[in-house]
Parts: structure tokens; C-alpha cells; sequence
């Protein structure tokens, strides 16, 4: 396996085969890279399910969706991402996944330590991919913060409600969603998260907030709550920190979903298809890093 980093965020994975099993060699050097690059991108794969998720196994605990639809038959920790629809009309995946920056997971006491994708087909307009997958580093995020800014989150917490995005999502024109049931809700209430945490591969800060799920920073009335995130979503999304990933078919995209942010670009229609498969990877071997 060879490893091309990218000028900033991201690299890619050449001359391997992620259908099959890493040698421990190579599997030490690809944890490193996520943690060090944020983005991995393997093109030219050729991947089931089944070794999609023998894969994200390698790296922890495999998550099933909250939302508990469009697996993969037979195995519910392989999520389907498509906006095409079956013979009887029905979808055969979920379509509007990811539609705003956010971080997998963060509304989870439990959080996730990266995302694995795997293409099958991607939208194409005049010769053009389309539904790109946008990234920021929030390692390089964390690093810029003014001195003031940081003196201010520095210790303190954010609440992170999975209803925001839900609701966000559904509010779009042509959602499927319905309101989350209570027994959804249930299954994710609010949960705190520190604005600045230690990276568990790199050791370094990163900048642990985004605009889809933290609704308020404790200890602070409101108004200033609230002026606070908006600074930290604007300071975080600018696009000196950006790497978007233009999809092929067979690529196999990896993240980390502690040192990064990231948002899905809906530019195609329904006549132009996607099918992608995905499986989410939670943070439990590092639950002692991240407690620390």
C-alpha cells in the first residue's frame, strides 16, 4: 500500500486491495494516515458488503443507524446511501444523508470514530461527477482559533441534539423523513461534548463543534451562547480548511469523523442515480483517550 497525502486535507490509498484483509503493517499505517490526513480515498475498488464491514470492524464497533432502514440484506451495519427507487416505486436507500456540515455522530454519548464509503454509482451530468463530499480540518481549526475565542470555550462543553439535523433535513422540499418517533428519541437524547478535545490517534487539539447538531454552550446565557457558536461555525467553515472529494465509481472514501467536519453536495436529480455503501465505525477503543 502507498499513501499520497494531498496539499492540506486528505490523501489517497494506491496499490491495495481493501477487499482484502490488511497486513498488520498496512492497517497500522492507514489508522495513521486517517488520524494524520482526516480523508482517505482509495480508487478502484471492487468491495461487497460483507468486506466493507469486515473492514470497518478492523477499526472498532460498527454502528446501526438510528434511523434503522436501508441496510444491506442481511447486514444492518451496511447502510445504503441512493435516491433510486425499486419497481414498485419505493426507495431502495436513503437520499438525502449528510445534506449539511456536521460530524457523525457527536449527538452521541458514544461517538464515532470515522465513515467508510464505498461507490457503486455516482450521478453524472455533461461528463461530470456530481454529489461531491466536502471535508474540513478541525485540527487546522483548533489551531487558529484567537486567543480570546479559545479562552473562552477552553473547558467548557456544547449540547449536541440529534432532532436539529433530523429536523433540518426533513424540512426540504422533496424529504421523506418523518418526525423522529419517541422511541428514536428516546435512543438519542441531548448530549454534551467538549468544544476542544485531544484527538485520540494525533494527540492534537481539535475543534470538536459543528453547525447540524450543537445548539448551545453551557454556562452562558443565551444571546451570548448563541453568538459564540455562530462565530465558531463561520471561523470553521472557511474554505482555506476545504477538500472535496469528486466520486468515482469503486472509490472507497474513508473519514475521520473526530478530526473532521463534512457536508454532501445534492446537485443531482432523481434520473441521475447514486448508490453508495456505508458503514459507521464508533470510537469505543478509544474511549479512555477521549475520557482523558
Amino acid at each position: 500500500m502507498r499513501i499520497v497525502a494531498n496539499q492540506g486535507l486528505g490523501a489517497r490509498l494506491l496499490e491495495v486491495d481493501l477487499a482484502q484483509t490488511l497486513s498488520d503493517a498496512d492497517f497500522a499505517a492507514l489508522l495513521a494516515a486517517l488520524g494524520e490526513h482526516g480523508v482517505l480515498s482509495a480508487p478502484a475498488q471492487s468491495m461487497d458488503a460483507a468486506q466493507l464491514a469486515a473492514l470497518g470492524a478492523r477499526l472498532g464497533t460498527l454502528e446501526v443507524n438510528v434511523a434503522n432502514k436501508y441496510h444491506a440484506p442481511g447486514i444492518p451495519e451496511v447502510m445504503i446511501l441512493s435516491n433510486k427507487r425499486d419497481a414498485a416505486g419505493n426507495a431502495v436507500g436513503l437520499g438525502d444523508a449528510g445534506q449539511g456540515w456536521h460530524t457523525d455522530m457527536s449527538y452521541s454519548a458514544d461517538i464515532a470514530l470515522a465513515n467508510i464509503l464505498h461507490a457503486k454509482e455516482v450521478p453524472v451530468r455533461d461528463g461530470m461527477a456530481l454529489g461531491s463530499t466536502r471535508f474540513l480540518d478541525m485540527h487546522a481549526a483548533a489551531a487558529d482559533l484567537p486567543d480570546d475565542i479559545r479562552a473562552r470555550i477552553q473547558g467548557r462543553r456544547a449540547l449536541h441534539d440529534f432532532e436539529k439535523f433530523w429536523d433540518m433535513v426533513r424540512r426540504r422540499p422533496g424529504s421523506e423523513r418523518g418526525p423522529l418517533t419517541p422511541e428514536q428519541r428516546a435512543r438519542k437524547p441531548p448530549v454534551w461534548q467538549p468544544l476542544l478535545r485531544r484527538h485520540p490517534i494525533t494527540g492534537r487539539e481539535v475543534l470538536y463543534c459543528n453547525p447540524g447538531y450543537a445548539t448551545r454552550i453551557e454556562g452562558l446565557e443565551a444571546a451570548e451562547s448563541d453568538a459564540l457558536l455562530e462565530f465558531l461555525f463561520r471561523h470553521q467553515t472557511q474554505t482555506k480548511y476545504l477538500y472535496a472529494h469528486s466520486w468515482s465509481p469503486g472509490d472507497v472514501l474513508m473519514w475521520d469523523n473526530i478530526g473532521t467536519i463534512h457536508n454532501a453536495v445534492a446537485d443531482y436529480g432523481e434520473a441521475e442515480p447514486r448508490y453508495i455503501l456505508r458503514v459507521q465505525v464508533m470510537a469505543d477503543r478509544y474511549a479512555d483517550a477521549l475520557a482523558a
